[in-house]
């Protein structure tokens, strides 16, 4: 079960996302129904580690093993979507796939879950500041590359 509980009018998310970096670019997650792009992961479940979601999202979303190599903090993250405003905890970790083959992959993937409205493009990190990428406080992360980090991001539209 995902660590999603309605508080009150928020809806409390607790959620992981992997960076995975290659060749100064940075693997994102993009729902082609949105007009922005995330990091791979999604809910923690109960019992489960912030790591070990992203290391299983990973496997789940595009058949690929990961591993962790450096734990890299936590984002606050407060904003509305679709009606509903949301507190999300964000564990960050900066990651790597094992497979020495997949390390060399540069080009957009597909999920292997069915969900074809989903897909997992390489960001220029050099041109970070251009692409809609959530929250936005992610690419002070990315462009600092500074490990551990703890930040907070409030939309306030």
């Amino acid at each position: 079960m995902d660590l999603t509980i309605e508080v009150e009018d928020y809806k409390l998310n607790v959620r992981a996302a992997g960076i995975i970096i290659h060749n100064n670019k940075v693997l994102t997650h993009r729902n082609l129904n949105s007009n922005h792009y995330t990091f791979i992961g999604g809910r923690v479940e109960i019992g489960e580690d912030s790591a070990s979601t992203v290391k299983r999202e990973i496997e789940e979303e595009l058949g690929k093993e990961a591993e962790i190599i450096e734990h890299g903090g936590v984002i606050e993250n407060f904003f509305e979507m679709k009606g509903s405003k949301y507190h999300e905890i964000l564990f960050v970790h900066k990651g790597e796939f094992v497979n020495e083959e997949d390390k060399k992959i540069e080009y957009t993937l597909k999920n292997l879950e069915g969900k074809d409205y989903l897909q997992y493009e390489w960001l220029d990190i050099s041109q970070i500041d251009e692409y809609p990428l959530w929250p936005l406080v992610i690419k002070d992360v990315i462009k600092e590359n500074k490990f551990p980090v703890h930040k907070i991001f409030k939309d306030n539209k």
